[in-house]
C-alpha cells in the first residue's frame, strides 16, 4: 500500500516572501486598471502584480523574468501576495524584482521574510525581526506546542489490511518520534483500530493529521480490493 502521508509541497520551500498590500493603493489600481474588486479590494492588484512577474504585459517584465529565478512559486490570498524558494539568496532575488513591481505601481505593502520550522511544522517570521511582544507570544506559542501529553485515537482501517494499516502509523510515529501503542477496546469495531500516543503536542497534531489522511488511503485501497474482478 503507498502511504497516503506525503510531505506538504510548501515545505519543499524552505523561505517564504510574504507581501501585504495596503487596501487603498489596491483599490485604486484595480480602479485604474479596470480589475475586479475580490472582498478586500485587493483582487486585480494582485492580478496586476502577478501578471508582471509572469510576462504577460509589455515594459519592464523581461527584467523582472530574468530577476526571479523559474523555481520561485508566486502566488496569492486575498490581499497578500507570497513567494516561496529552497533558499533565502534565491528569495532575495525574487524579493528585488517584486519590490521593483510595486514601485512601478506605487503599490505601499508590508513585507516580511520567513522560514519553516520543521520542529513546530510552522513558518517562523525573519525579517523584520518580531517586537518584543510577539517575541514572547511566539515563545509561549512554542512551549505550548512542545507540552507533552497522551492522547488516544481511533481510525477505521478495514479488515483486509490491518495490519498494515498499523505497521505504517508505527514508522510515521517513529520518524515523528514519538510513542505509540495499539490498544485493544471491547466496544471497538472489528473494522477500527485506537492507537495511545505520547509526545510533544505539535507532534501529535501531526501523527494525527498522518493517521486521518492514512485512514481514506486504506478505505479506498480495501473498496478497491473488494471490488477488483481478479
Amino acid at each position: 500500500m503507498v502511504s497516503a502521508m506525503q510531505g506538504d509541497t510548501s515545505k519543499d520551500q524552505d523561505w517564504r516572501l510574504r507581501v501585504e498590500l495596503d487596501a487603498a493603493d489596491a483599490g485604486a489600481l484595480d480602479a485604474a486598471g479596470g480589475g475586479g474588486l475580490d472582498a478586500a479590494g485587493t483582487g486585480g492588484a494582485l492580478h496586476t502584480i502577478l501578471a508582471r512577474l509572469r510576462g504577460s504585459e509589455g515594459g519592464m517584465l523581461k527584467e523582472i523574468e530574468a530577476t526571479v529565478p523559474h523555481d520561485v512559486v508566486v502566488t496569492h490570498d486575498g490581499k497578500r501576495l507570497f513567494a516561496y524558494a529552497a533558499d533565502e539568496a534565491t528569495l532575495a532575488q525574487a524579493r528585488s524584482a517584486i519590490e521593483a513591481v510595486l514601485a512601478h505601481e506605487a503599490i505601499t505593502a508590508r513585507v516580511s521574510v520567513g522560514c519553516w520550522d520543521e520542529e513546530l511544522d510552522e513558518w517562523r517570521q525573519t525579517d523584520p525581526p518580531l517586537s518584543a511582544a510577539l517575541q514572547a507570544h511566539a515563545e509561549t506559542a512554542r512551549r505550548d506546542a512542545e507540552t507533552a501529553e497522551t492522547r488516544t485515537l481511533v481510525a477505521s482501517s478495514g479488515k483486509l489490511i490491518r495490519g498494515e494499516f498499523e505497521e505504517t502509523m508505527h514508522a510515521w510515529a517513529d520518524k515523528l518520534g514519538v510513542e505509540c501503542q495499539v490498544i485493544e477496546h471491547p466496544h471497538l469495531l472489528s473494522t477500527q483500530v485506537a492507537f495511545t500516543v505520547s509526545g510533544p503536542r505539535y507532534k501529535l497534531d501531526e501523527f494525527a493529521r498522518g493517521l486521518k489522511a492514512e485512514e481514506w488511503a486504506t478505505i479506498r485501497t480495501e473498496t478497491g480490493i473488494m471490488t477488483s474482478p481478479l
